[in-house]
């Protein structure tokens, strides 16, 4: 099979990708955190983490699901927004062995409960604003064990006080009752009191159950298997890397970590990068989103159409420094040209195009990063990527 595209291939971008650098996800982080350190990891409503203490949060966190008795392959739901807590828990989740299944956390009960029973999850990590959710579906789920985490537990002193408005000011926190459940922040102190045990992870295992679907029908489960990952990983590592350097990235995170895109294109390969995650617990908050984009000095930032256009047609977003922004992603959905044209006369910057499935672990096509502007195509297929168009016949 004759790859034509590679004739179109940007300058630094190879044909291949070598999947066999890893073993595992686990392998990334380690290799991240050990290279990157002292650097800001991941940022939530002021307060930042540095990939050191990802590393030892995340290890702690690993070593608390191993002394509950969790073994190699035992799911394990999360059911958060993008807050401080998603990362330590995902990265605890993979280093213990265990296989991660993200949850909606707009879930209803009905819905909530289908993917738990369908995953068999184990245990669930979830935000007391939808523990409510919880306890009503719990009860018919094998889940064993319920860590409850609020909005505020890693932001320190301020965490108190975002804590404390939300439940007595503006009341989000509806009432639940989950006899068992215990709070991160004591798992955490249990992890740490106990060693992590070295788990042999290959290409085969089983790092997520991604569900899909959930707006055609019932979710399905995608099994992304730890080669799946890995091998996403370096192709659009691949892919961005000789556009943006070895310089310290920014990338506003406002899409939920919990959807493939998200959770690849921003958690994952930025952490690659040593870039620092700017978590958004809420982005239909526009004019909160932009306040927070207003602290940083961004260098990337990844969205689907009707994001894009909510900021737009901000006035205060048009007042943003977008100097040193390099690299906006659009995936998700299509992004329609008209909301792409106005993005550039904003920004001053070319929006880019990708495509890609949830099967995929996602990324399949993207567009070369150095597009002068939108083009209205998916892109090129990224490296180590065969892919052939067929109509209904098979032809």
């Amino acid at each position: 099979m004759e790859k034509i595209w590679l004739k179109s291939y940007p300058a630094g971008v190879p044909a291949e990708i070598d999947i066999g650098k890893y073993a595992s996800v686990r392998e990334v982080l380690e290799e991240s955190c050990a290279k990157f350190g002292s650097r800001p990891a991941y940022s939530c409503m002021g307060r930042t983490i540095t990939f050191a203490e990802l590393d030892e949060m995340s290890t702690a966190f690993g070593a608390f699901l191993q002394g509950r008795g969790l073994k190699k392959g035992a799911r394990v739901a999360l059911m958060m927004p993008n807050i401080l807590q998603y990362p330590v828990c995902l990265f605890g989740i993979l280093r213990a062995g265990c296989t991660v299944v993200n949850v909606n956390p707009l879930y209803t009960a009905r819905e909530l409960e289908h993917q738990l029973t369908d995953s068999g999850a184990e245990m669930i990590v979830v935000v007391e604003n939808f523990a409510h959710t919880l306890a009503s579906a719990l009860p018919r789920t094998q889940v064993k064990h319920v860590i409850v985490t609020s909005i505020g537990t890693m932001l320190g002193l301020k965490g108190i006080l975002v804590d404390f408005v939300l439940r007595h000011v503006k009341k989000m926190i509806p009432a639940w009752k989950i006899p068992a459940a215990m709070q991160l922040r004591a798992a955490l102190g249990e992890g740490r009191r106990r060693k992590l045990e070295p788990v042999p992870l290959d290409h085969k295992d089983i790092a997520f159950l991604q569900y899909t679907g959930g707006t055609t029908g019932v979710a399905k489960g995608a099994m992304l298997l730890h080669g799946n990952i890995v091998a996403n990983l370096l192709q659009a590592g691949a892919w961005v890397r000789p556009f943006l350097g070895e310089e310290r990235h920014v990338i506003i995170t406002p899409l939920p970590l919990y959807h493939i895109f998200s959770l690849t294109a921003n958690c994952l390969v930025f952490m690659t990068l040593g870039a620092e995650n700017v978590l958004i617990p809420n982005p239909r908050d526009i004019p909160g989103l932009v306040k927070e984009m207003g602290h940083y000095r961004f260098t990337a930032f990844t969205g689907v159409n009707t994001l894009f256009n909510a900021l737009v047609n901000n006035a205060e977003f048009a007042k943003l420094d977008f100097s040193a922004l390099q690299m906006t992603l659009g995936g998700g959905m299509a992004v329609q040209q008209a909301v792409a044209e106005k993005w550039r006369d904003v920004t001053g910057k070319p929006l880019i195009e990708a495509y890609g499935l949830t099967e995929t672990s996602p990324a399949a096509t993207i567009n070369p990063l150095n597009l002068p502007e939108y083009n209205g195509s998916i892109g090129l297929p990224v490296p180590s990527t065969d892919l052939i168009l067929r109509d209904d016949e098979g032809n």
